[in-house]
C-alpha cells in the first residue's frame, strides 16, 4: 500500500491545470500503453470468443446437435462476454499490479487531480477498450458463424447506448476489484469470481428460457452479465426471446452508479491506508 495522499491542486492556483486536462493526459498515456502491447490484447480479447463461436455457432450446427437459430440467442452473449472480461480486466488488473507489484500508483496520486478523476479516467479507458474489444468481436463472430437469424443493426441507436452502459459497469466493478483485493489472492478472487459469472450470465442460453427453473430464473437477476446479455440480445436480434431492454438498461444504469460510487471508496481508502 502507498500512504502518497492525493492532493488536488485549487482551483484559483496559478497554472494549475484543470481536471480534465488531467483527465485526459492520463487517458493518452494508457492509450499509448495500449497500443504498444495491442497483438497481446488483441489475442487475450478475441482467443475464447473465437473458439466458443467456431464450436457453438459453426461445428455443432453442421454436426446437426443444434439448430441454426441458435446462433442468434448465442452471438449476442459471446459479444457481452468479451466486453465483460476486457472491462473488468483493463481496470482491475493494473490496479493490482500498481498498489500491489510496482507501485507506479504514486506516479498517479502526485497528479494535480483529486480521487474522483484518477477513478473517472481509469473507467474510462475501460469502457473505452471493452467498447473496442466488442466492435472486433462482432464481425468476426459473424464471419466465422455465417449467417444469423434475425440478427441486424437496425437497432445501432440502441446497441450503441447497452454496449456503453454495460462496458460502464464492468468497468467500474473492475475498479472496486482493483482496490478491495489484496494482490495475493487476485488470481484465486477472479477465477471463483469469473467462473459462475460466464455460467450463469445468460450467455449460452436467453433468461427466458430460465422460465422451467423459477429457483434459476430469478437468482441469476443478481448476475450484472445477465442484464448486459439479454440487453444485446435485444438490440442485436429483436425477433428472438429476451428480457426487456428498458429493465436491462435500468438496471445496467443502477449497477453502473453503485460500482463507480463503490470504486471510489475502496480507491481512497486504499490510496491512503
Amino acid at each position: 500500500m502507498t500512504s502518497t495522499p492525493w492532493i488536488a491542486a485549487p482551483a484559483d492556483e496559478p497554472g494549475a491545470p484543470s481536471a480534465f486536462t488531467v483527465f485526459a493526459a492520463m487517458l493518452r498515456r494508457d492509450v499509448m500503453v495500449a497500443r504498444r502491447n495491442w497483438i497481446g490484447i488483441l489475442v487475450s480479447t478475441a482467443l475464447q470468443p473465437l473458439m466458443l463461436t467456431l464450436v457453438f455457432g459453426y461445428l455443432l450446427p453442421h454436426m446437426g446437435f443444434v439448430s441454426d437459430a441458435y446462433k442468434a440467442a448465442l452471438i449476442p452473449g459471446v459479444i457481452a462476454m468479451t466486453l465483460m472480461l476486457s472491462s473488468l480486466q483493463s481496470v482491475a488488473l493494473p490496479l493490482v499490479i500498481d498498489f500491489g507489484y510496482s507501485n507506479q500508483i504514486e506516479d498517479r496520486l502526485l497528479a494535480p487531480a483529486g480521487a474522483r478523476t484518477l477513478v473517472a479516467e481509469k473507467i474510462g479507458f475501460g469502457i473505452l477498450q471493452g467498447t473496442i474489444a466488442a466492435l472486433l468481436v462482432l464481425p468476426a463472430a459473424r464471419l466465422v458463424m455465417g449467417a444469423v437469424p434475425g440478427m441486424g443493426l437496425a437497432n445501432l441507436a440502441v446497441v450503441v447506448p447497452i454496449t456503453l452502459l454495460g462496458a460502464a459497469v464492468f468497468s467500474a466493478l473492475g475498479m472496486v476489484l482493483g482496490t478491495a483485493i489484496p494482490p495475493q489472492r487476485v488470481n484465486l478472487f477472479f477465477s471463483a469470481l469469473l467462473t459462475p459469472l460466464i455460467t450463469f450470465g445468460c450467455i449460452y442460453y436467453p433468461w427466458t428460457g430460465l422460465a422451467k427453473t423459477p429457483v434459476f430464473q430469478f437468482a441469476v437477476l443478481l448476475n450484472p452479465l445477465v442484464y448486459l446479455a439479454e440487453g444485446l440480445r435485444g438490440a442485436l436480434t429483436p425477433a428472438s426471446s429476451h428480457m426487456p431492454i428498458a429493465v436491462t438498461v435500468g438496471a445496467m444504469a443502477l449497477l453502473a452508479t453503485g460500482f463507480w460510487l463503490w470504486g471510489q471508496t475502496t480507491f481512497q481508502r486504499r490510496a491512503i491506508g
